[in-house]
């Protein structure tokens, strides 16, 4: 851990750890690290900050769960002590064994939120020290047997510190180094151990030890190796959700014009009708076609029949409300347009201001019956809250009842359909696709 990461290691305190996305030049890491050889994972910089950020929670839990059993314990066996064993050998024991509950809470105290590096390395450390020299010097302050025995269980206190601590590995080895110095000077001061025997059973118990701390630095590698694995697995379903997500906006825009397409259209539409069955939906629809557009087609080619879509296309979009209302392509040279919660002359406004902003654009349509520029014709329909038998299908057929009968007018105007003058659907459609 070092200075610079303690920032984000404390929001992911506080709460779970919300990963964020990798850089380039981290995922490029990722991928060399996991390509090489597992012995060889060595965390560094942004990656290493990260993975003590996820890490940290579960680290500093383990470590005050762990003061917290130590402190427990050895009040318990200070209790036990004073009732099982002679008076003066109990007495003995208590001034070493009241250095441990103290260092032991404090340092489950200040592991509670992420401090400075140095702040947490000392704490634990530091607790460690006064632990362990608790540990030893209650055997050495009760003499006889209990010198030698206490001695081994400072040993494996220091054991089980090594095997569930998280921490860097220079801290394991500190600790390490430290519990076998502590083992062999109080030991070769033991008045009832042989010097050989000091050093027989010192390496004796380095081996174990040793073999602990190779353990915590596998456990480490392991551990790194499956951070670098959720960030692999993390990037890649970034990618795959972004990969959808052009699917989905593929889906469902037009890609010549950029606006919504018909199925897009229709699906948000039927949620529209769906959510208001009850309540009834307020809306009118208003469909549009360009005059002429098959003669423009033939006259200047499709090139500029495409670009005088994408024309059309923005300057309806420009005359709408941009975070209520819908538009989309509905056909060749047909736009769609939805919008909600207005009435009649709103309507009409809407349509007469998208009819006019295309013919003030002066587009090119020298084959136009109604004039030398691009013209629109608008249909209007509209559903009020009152009208909840009409559905969705209705409403679109009646804008193309109203559009059929703007381009019987002369085309270039806009027509509003009224219900009590309702035609036969097939002869409107069919005459329309024509013109």
């Amino acid at each position: 851990m070092n200075d610079a990461k303690n920032t984000s290691s404390e929001g992911s305190a506080a709460g779970s750890f919300s990963p964020r996305p990798l850089t380039a030049a981290m995922a490029n890491e990722v991928e060399r690290l996991l390509s090489g050889r597992t012995r060889d994972i060595r965390l560094t910089g942004d990656l290493r900050g990260r993975f003590e950020e996820r890490s940290w929670r579960q680290t500093s839990k383990v470590i005050r769960s762990w003061m917290t059993w130590v402190a427990f314990v050895d009040v318990l066996t200070l209790a036990l002590n004073a009732l099982l064993l002679p008076s003066d050998v109990a007495l003995s024991m208590v001034a070493p064994a009241c250095l441990l509950p103290p260092a032991a809470i404090a340092t489950a105290l200040i592991w509670r939120k992420p401090r400075a590096a140095a702040v947490l390395r000392a704490s634990l450390l530091g607790g460690m020290c006064l632990i362990l020299l608790s540990v030893a010097l209650v055997g050495v302050f009760a003499g006889g047997e209990f010198y030698e025995r206490h001695l081994t269980i400072m040993l494996f206190v220091a054991t089980s510190a090594i095997t569930i601590f998280s921490v860097p590995l220079a801290w394991t080895i500190v600790i390490a180094c430290y519990a076998l110095s502590l083992y062999f000077i109080l030991q070769w001061y033991n008045p009832l151990v042989e010097a050989g025997s000091v050093v027989a059973g010192t390496l004796f118990f380095s081996c174990g030890i040793i073999a602990t701390v190779v353990a915590r630095r596998t456990m480490n590698i392991l551990a790194q190796k499956t951070f670098l694995l959720d960030c692999r697995d993390q990037r890649r379903n970034a990618e795959l959700a972004d990969a959808n997500a052009r699917l989905e906006r593929l889906a469902r825009t037009d890609p010549l014009t950029g606006i919504a397409n018909r199925r897009w259209m229709m699906e948000t539409l039927e949620g529209l009708w769906l959510s208001g069955r009850d309540t009834g939906v307020a809306a009118a629809m208003l469909m549009c076609d360009i005059d002429h557009f098959k003669a423009l087609n033939d006259k200047l080619g499709h090139g500029e029949g495409d670009r005088c879509l994408v024309k059309v296309a923005g300057i309806i979009q420009s005359c709408v409300r941009a975070d209520r209302d819908l538009v989309s392509r509905h056909g060749g040279e047909e736009f769609l347009i939805v919008l909600p919660d207005v009435d009649e002359e709103e309507a009409v406004a809407v349509a007469t201001r998208i009819r006019e902003s295309v013919e003030a654009a002066a587009l090119p349509n020298p084959s136009s019956g109604v004039g030398p520029s691009v013209t629109l014709s608008v249909g209007v329909a509209l559903k009020s809250v009152r009208d909840t038998d009409i559905s969705l299908a209705n409403l679109q057929h009646e804008a193309d009842m109203a559009l059929y009968r703007a381009k019987e007018a002369g085309r270039n105007q806009v027509s509003v359909f009224r219900r009590q003058h309702q035609a036969a659907p097939s002869e409107p459609i069919a005459a329309r696709r024509q013109g």
